[in-house]
């Protein structure tokens, strides 16, 4: 694996905006998503591709959970350690059950944040996965 900068100083810091700045496919940068499952709030953190949206019915499917939801966004730095657009599925202050969308597989490698604006990890999806005990899923929408 190795990283790559880019200029997040201009704020646009979504995943379309990062492939366009490295010149990276939108469908190999993948962003990272913390959700909680109601009504114990128990989290999961779900690594899709910037080119498409995750679909909380899969995500719910994948956990073994009757509905997901996204976090909301006060709660990304106390709940990971990382600020929105700078959250990175390694490294988090609680490791929280992963899973990667299965498109991730069709590549060589993907690109997520390196847990700061203006760093991402480009690593192959199945060293990722093995590091941070992910598991692949059907994830988005389409």
């Amino acid at each position: 694996f190795h990283t790559n900068e880019y200029d997040g100083s201009d704020g646009r810091i979504d995943g379309r905006s990062i492939a366009e700045k490295t010149g990276e496919s939108p469908d190999q940068v993948f962003k990272t998503l913390v959700t909680q499952a109601p009504p114990d709030k128990d989290y999961f953190v779900f690594v899709v591709p910037a080119s498409g949206e995750l679909d909380l019915k899969k995500a719910a499917k994948a956990c073994g959970r009757k509905s997901i939801e996204m976090i909301p966004q006060k709660l990304l730095f106390p709940l990971t350690g990382y600020v929105h657009g700078g959250c990175s599925p390694v490294g988090m202050k609680k490791q929280f059950p992963t899973y990667i969308d299965e498109t991730a597989v069709l590549y060589d490698y993907f690109c997520v944040s390196g847990g700061r604006i203006g760093t991402m990890i480009v690593i192959k999806p199945e060293t990722l996965a093995g590091f941070i005990g992910a598991e692949f899923a059907p994830l988005t929408r389409g």
